[in-house]
């Protein structure tokens, strides 16, 4: 893989994804960070601080929809309130197990979002990703 990023977030509230998608990412071999949260909050905040006087900034954000205290389309809502220093440099992909069509639909018409599909991610499908958005 030519492109490694930077930093790639997961948010979703099993961790067990977290750990497998975690994996995955470190076998392609396409970021220097991988940031896991099990809840949106908790990325917010994480997007709202500072590292060596910088906010992390991530190149790319996987995001769950079913979540508890803050679903996918809450954390949206949050996350466009925020300062564009503070998102990621391009792309947020739901990556869900929703089947719900209307979720398919909202992803498609939300400008965030270029890209909604099902858990699990895949080597294949992050490279795709990656090269889609970041070349």
């Amino acid at each position: 893989m030519k492109k490694k990023l930077e930093n790639i977030v997961l948010i979703d509230d099993n961790p067990a994804d977290n750990f497998y998608h975690t994996i995955i990412i470190e076998d392609c071999g396409c970021s220097k960070r991988i940031t896991a949260f099990e809840s949106g909050v908790e990325a917010l905040e994480y997007l709202r601080s500072m590292e060596n006087g910088a906010h992390p900034h991530p190149d790319l954000i996987f995001l769950d929809i079913n979540m508890p205290v803050m679903t996918g389309w809450e954390f949206l809502e949050e996350y466009n309130k925020l300062d564009k220093g503070m998102k990621a440099k391009m792309v947020v992909v739901m990556l869900t197990t929703s089947a719900n069509p209307d979720d398919k639909q909202k992803a498609d018409n939300h400008s965030d979002i270029p890209q909604f599909t099902n858990k699990p991610l895949s080597e294949e499908l992050l490279k795709e990703i990656i090269e889609n958005n970041f070349n």
